[in-house]
């Protein structure tokens, strides 16, 4: 038996059943961190002093309380049972093993048949495998939406970081002993979470890339004509075929995401398409000013605009896509859009005036995070906002987005000015925060400044997540968890 592990099963039904109603008292909306799962398992610690060794399980225990209404709301054809190998009897299994783990002879020896049969019967999937990174890549291409998960406790605490970064909808069951073998769970807990079922609206979990797709079509070379105009003169025919061409397109994906989290609507409206359109019209513009300033030759592989044409036509190309934006949220008929856009493009001219005159300045690391503060936060920060307008709702949620937003912009400025230190990048050309820690402590070493930028970044991530601790949309929470993942993972 594991000592992290209540010893009876008398025991873990009493606790589970004391869990259930503390987290229905708290009201914690999933996804939740692990900090908040830590921070939840130290309150009924206080109340149970008795439980202190049992923190980690009591974590595992506490996010299947939070995930569970959201599960027993997904299809059971929908969820995939993950049982691992340990489960079969050590030297009298008669499975076989394949690439993607045990295929079961159904022998009787051990809880696998049972368990499976039980997934399978409800029309659910199941596998028998070791680790979980498959899970979000079946989570991620829709394949399921939901895992229930058998594992060790040591191998749980291992992959949460992962499923809890990636707010994958899942419940986890710990076995009951530690060892690579022969080992237990209880299965009649495992089959009541199988059972689980609900009618109750549960908002539908949003189709990434369904979103990028309907995205990418709003930048095709057609859609883009009809609303920024034809390429009747050279300049814009430049912004046109800048427009149509390479780029992530984060900001339009995120502002679209947002809405249909909100909305919960998967038909984007005529002022979603144009704000979004208008948002990357202000990011291309802001890309041609930067290749300028910074005398850069090259931009997705290719020249640059100013590297093809000149400064001077570059920089008539950005301040027209500047004003196709403000013309094109114009006619959304929606002034609140125009007035966050003006509000960000302000922000991020100031931000790059600071880092054009950083050199006149001390170099400092609040003089740095001043400048990630106006340049880098307002590009995540109105893309976050103009969802929010278009939805015509949800103004309550401003101060906590802008409060994730400023967060972000700085772990993700943190994040690159780090690999660009690991990858003796060349520092002196901008302000970076490396070159910030440098030049406050010339004495430490690079080790010292990597671990401090590492330190920095870790920091303003979880500053980031905590910021959405009390948000309440499910899969508004869901989106940002996941896009924190992606920008900062």
């Amino acid at each position: 038996m594991d000592r992290n592990i209540p010893p009876t099963l008398e025991q873990r039904t009493h606790l589970r059943k004391a869990l259930k109603a503390f987290v229905q008292a708290q009201h914690p909306c999933p996804p939740v961190s692990l900090r908040q799962l830590g921070q939840l398992a130290d309150a009924f610690v206080a109340e149970r002093p008795d439980c202190t060794s049992l923190r980690p399980w009591l974590m595992v225990e506490i996010n299947n309380q939070i995930w569970l209404p959201v599960v027993a709301g997904i299809p059971h054809e929908r969820r995939l049972l993950m049982l691992p190998k340990c489960l079969s009897r050590y030297g009298q299994c008669q499975g076989e093993y394949d690439e993607f783990g045990l295929l079961c002879h159904h022998c009787g020896q051990c809880n696998i048949p049972r368990l499976q049969g039980k997934a399978e019967q409800l029309g659910g999937l199941s596998i028998v495998a070791e680790g979980f990174t498959q899970v979000i890549e079946l989570i991620e291409s829709r394949v399921v939406d939901a895992v229930i998960g058998v594992s060790c406790l040591e191998s749980l605490e291992k992959a949460f970081p992962l499923l809890v970064r990636h707010a994958v909808p899942g419940l986890a069951v710990a076995l009951n002993d530690s060892g690579c073998r022969d080992t237990h769970v209880d299965a009649e807990y495992v089959e009541e979470l199988l059972d689980l079922l609900s009618y109750e609206a549960i908002p539908k979990q949003l189709d990434h890339e369904a979103i990028r797709d309907q995205v990418g079509r709003w930048f095709s070379r057609s859609e883009l004509e009809q609303l920024m105009g034809p390429a009747s003169d050279p300049t814009q025919e430049i912004c046109l075929e800048w427009m149509s061409g390479e780029g992530k397109r984060w900001r339009p994906f995120l502002l679209s995401a947002v809405w249909q989290a909100l909305t919960g609507k998967t038909d984007m409206t005529a002022d979603v398409q144009m704000a979004a359109v208008a948002v990357e019209c202000f990011h291309k513009a802001s890309l041609i000013h930067d290749d300028v300033e910074d005398r850069d030759v090259t931009r997705y592989g290719q020249p640059t605009v100013n590297a093809r044409f000149g400064d001077a036509f570059a920089i008539n190309v950005g301040d027209a896509l500047l004003g196709l934006g403000y013309r094109i949220l114009a006619q959304t008929g929606n002034p609140e859009l125009i007035q966050l856009i003006a509000d960000a493009h302000l922000k991020l001219c100031r931000g790059q005036g600071e880092e054009l005159f950083w050199d006149k300045r001390p170099l400092t690391m609040d003089y740095v995070m001043n400048i990630f503060r106006f340049k880098t936060v307002p590009a995540f920060e109105v893309s976050l906002m103009l969802g929010l307008s278009c939805t015509g709702d949800f103004a309550h949620l401003r101060s906590m987005l802008k409060d994730y937003s400023e967060a972000l912009g700085i772990a993700y400025q943190l994040k690159d000015d780090l690999e660009d230190f690991v990858q003796d990048n060349e520092l002196a050309c901008r302000p970076s925060a490396a070159l910030a820690l440098m030049n406050e402590h010339p004495a430490w070493s690079q080790e010292e400044v990597m671990a401090e930028l590492k330190r920095l970044t870790d920091q303003y991530h979880q500053q980031a997540l905590d910021a959405l601790t009390n948000l309440s949309e499910l899969e508004l929470k869901r989106l940002l968890y996941q896009v924190t993942e992606k920008i900062l993972g």
